[in-house]
């Protein structure tokens, strides 16, 4: 067997919701072998993984299994350390967003992964899906300047309420889901972010004092394009328009369309489009519009594990074919600076200039 084909052995730490998803999408994929998963604690598992041994230290686990991969689903505080700590272990990495918790750690990442010249995936997952990819190629197709109007609220209750306050020891709502839509913003729009805005509330007292668990963020760029994201958690958030993905300019508009049966706690609901509908501002010598609106059906469009299978396949194939990551590493480190200036100006009352 070839080192090409043979498998990448991935140490996965963290076994939450993500962990579990990515752990599953490398123990079906050929390219990869598991040679071990690390949590705190022992978790229940799925099926397919109760074969695997759970070490309880990242560090002692990297020493002695010496992974090609390490994929880190842990908490954001520890992702900067862990990372780096891989990469002197001479292993690629595969992190989930955001990146860390501040921006100096995510510089600090990326630039161990060039001194030491290793792969550095971050798990971007819309990245991955048909339905953004083509929402985005819509959006650039009309030209900007842009109006981004961006939420993702969750109400949340049980294990969802929990998991969101183990979240929020360290990272509000407006940062760990932020940096996604952030980030189709960047994409969309190839100007540079300029200034920005937040402000947040704290809703809820099962959280730290220092904590908000509903934020809003506004993002001025250099071409003139604004954008805003939403996002709150808790079992007092409203499910009315918690799901607003929609993009406009001068010449038209580009929506999701969400099915009105959808639930906000529903994880596949995160990702999945349903309808993209075009709408062209252009009009005819009578001033009304000369086409209708376009209705995009996303069918068949893939679930959470599927997408998270993609995401792994993605990072196999920069791995085998050594594909430049350069500028999605600093894409990530840009989208993270954005929704943190948005964290320091809910804190401090004012503008972030970046």
């Amino acid at each position: 067997m070839s080192a090409s084909s043979k498998p990448i052995r991935v140490l996965v730490a963290g076994l939450g919701n993500m962990g579990r998803s990515h752990a599953l999408a490398y123990h079906n994929n050929p390219g990869f072998e598991i040679v071990g998963l690390v949590n705190r604690s022992k978790v229940p598992l799925p099926e397919e993984l109760r074969g695997y041994e759970i070490h309880p230290n990242f560090k002692t686990a990297l020493a002695e299994l010496k992974p090609d991969l390490c994929s880190i689903c842990t908490y954001s505080d520890s992702h900067a350390d862990f990372a780096v700590m891989a990469f002197e272990a001479g292993a690629d990495v595969f992190v989930e967003k955001p990146l860390a918790t501040t921006v100096a750690d995510a510089e600090r990442v990326v630039a161990a992964a060039k001194k030491h010249g290793r792969k550095l995936v971050i798990g971007y997952i819309l990245r991955h899906h048909p339905s953004w990819i083509r929402l985005i190629a819509e959006a650039r197709k009309l030209g900007g300047p842009y109006v981004f109007r961006m939420n993702l609220n969750q109400q949340s209750s049980g294990p969802t309420w929990e998991t969101h306050k183990s979240l929020m020891q360290t990272t509000p709502p407006i940062v760990d889901c932020g940096v996604h839509y952030v980030d189709v913003m960047c994409q969309i729009t190839d100007a540079k972010p300029v200034e920005v805005r937040g402000m947040g509330l704290r809703l809820s007292n099962e959280i730290a004092p220092d904590m908000y668990n509903y934020g809003h963020l506004q993002v001025i760029f250099e071409d003139g394009s604004t954008g805003w994201y939403e996002a709150g958690w808790g079992p007092m958030i409203s499910e009315t328009a918690f799901f607003v993905k929609d993009v406009m300019s001068p010449k038209g508009s580009v929506s999701i369309v969400m099915d009105p049966n959808a639930k906000s706690d529903d994880i596949d609901t995160h990702t999945k489009t349903a309808v993209i509908r075009l709408h062209s501002a252009e009009t005819g010598p009578d001033g009304r519009f000369l086409r209708a609106d376009e209705d995009l059906k996303m069918d068949g469009e893939p679930g959470h594990q599927e997408l998270c299978d993609r995401e792994q396949a993605y990072v196999l194939k920069a791995i085998r074919e050594d594909i430049d990551l350069d500028r999605h590493m600093n894409d990530a480190v840009q989208s993270l600076r954005i929704c943190l200036a948005a964290d320091e100006s809910v804190r401090t009352g004012r503008p972030v200039k970046l």
